[in-house]
């Protein structure tokens, strides 16, 4: 079941990104700054920093960086206002991409985004011309051989508020509504059931195939945008086999 969930091919592309020049702690450090514009610096009150936070930890951020994004969006240190945006666009032959971004120049990031299209072979669309392929859902990753059954994870998905656990090679995928993915999230927490990552994402309703001369152009696409620091999540519809996601 390689490459038909959103997981993997992100896992895969953020571990590309860190070896290369560590951008992740740039975006997380972005992700922070919008959190407390929007809820204020105290984790214990603002859900939404809370999981920011969590996030910047699986990512091994140091403590360091993340109080001083904390204290930059607080203003105490001078801050930057960033806005959200999201692009959609067609990657080759005819792929649906949704990329999410976080910019303190609009114009910079899309003729950014625009290029990247452009040079792939695809193309960048107008609002809502492939968001209708993707819905938002919560997402629980729980990695096997950590001490969980597959009969204990079905019981835990049910007993949580889940709507569904997917059995994939090397992890559980649990998945729920946004609106009850705090819930969902903090049952998993007081149960002591240990996760691997916990968001809220764009998921396709279903994956395709690209012709294998493609292939190789659609993830140079996905990379070159990733690699943007402006850029936060970049969601697709393709799936990748085995071999486009290990070096």
């Amino acid at each position: 079941m390689s490459g038909h969930n959103k997981w993997s091919t992100i896992k895969h592309a953020k571990a590309k990104n860190d070896a290369a020049n560590a951008k992740i702690f740039t975006k997380i450090g972005r992700e922070i700054a919008v959190a407390v514009k929007l809820g204020g610096p105290d984790p214990n009150s603002n859900s939404r920093l809370k999981s920011v936070i969590a996030k910047a930890r699986s990512n091994n951020m140091p403590n360091d960086n993340i109080n001083r994004s904390i204290k930059k969006a607080s203003g105490e240190l001078g801050s930057i206002n960033y806005e959200p945006i999201t692009y959609e666009g067609y990657g080759p032959a005819g792929s649906a991409v949704i990329v999410e971004a976080l910019t303190d120049n609009k114009n910079r990031t899309a003729s950014d985004v625009r290029h990247a299209f452009d040079k792939f072979g695809g193309s960048l669309g107008s609002t809502n011309c492939v968001a209708y392929l993707f819905k938002r859902k919560g997402l629980i990753i729980v990695a096997k051989g950590r001490g969980v059954s597959e009969d204990d994870i079905m019981m835990h998905t049910i007993e949580s508020g889940a709507d569904d656990c997917e059995i994939f090679d090397d992890y559980y995928q649990i998945s729920c509504a946004p609106e009850t993915f705090d819930d969902v999230k903090t049952y998993f927490e007081q149960n002591q059931i240990p996760f691997e990552e916990a968001e809220i994402d764009l998921v396709p309703d279903n994956y395709i195939d690209l012709p294998s001369d493609k292939l190789g152009t659609f993830q140079r696409l996905i990379d070159t945008l990733n690699d943007n620091d402006d850029v936060q999540e970049v969601y697709h519809n393709v799936n990748l086999p085995e071999e486009e996601e290990e070096e």
